[in-house]
């Protein structure tokens, strides 16, 4: 602040504090009620958009375009009842923890034959799936 004097600092500062105090002090608790209220300034945020979401549950088709989650629609949201743990086989169906969803069946890998350490994964004839490998020990 170099060549100001004393009285210029100290206005300064005082200037500073009352841009940093204004808007505490601009706020009564009377202010509060049209706040919250919908009419004024908040209601622009408080309204709803007029465009409607494009939920699988009102359009279908949306689950089956490229990138989507899957083809299946369950609870508003596009799935793939294939493989989610979640809506296993059809919507809601959930699997335990140990377990994860095989073409639309709750298997656990860690001891299925057909699906040993992860889906699709066959152990030879003769073999046991044990903790997720093929003939282990």
């Amino acid at each position: 602040m170099g060549n100001y004097s004393l009285n210029q600092k100290i206005i300064f500062f005082l200037l500073a504090i009352l841009l940093i105090f204004e808007p505490i002090v601009a706020f009564s608790p009377e202010d509060e009620k049209s706040v919250s209220s919908l009419r004024g300034i908040n209601r622009f945020l408080a309204e709803k958009s007029s465009r409607a979401a494009m939920t699988c549950n009102i359009y279908p088709r949306v689950c089956r375009v490229k990138n989507s989650p899957g083809p299946d629609c369950c609870k508003k949201k596009c799935v793939n009842s294939l493989t989610d743990k979640f809506n296993c086989g059809k919507c809601g169906n959930k699997c335990k923890y140990s377990e994860i969803c095989c073409r639309g069946k709750c298997v656990n890998p860690m001891f299925d034959k057909k699906n040993c350490g992860g889906c699709s994964n066959k152990c030879k004839k003769g073999s046991k799936c044990v903790y997720g490998m093929c003939s282990y020990a």
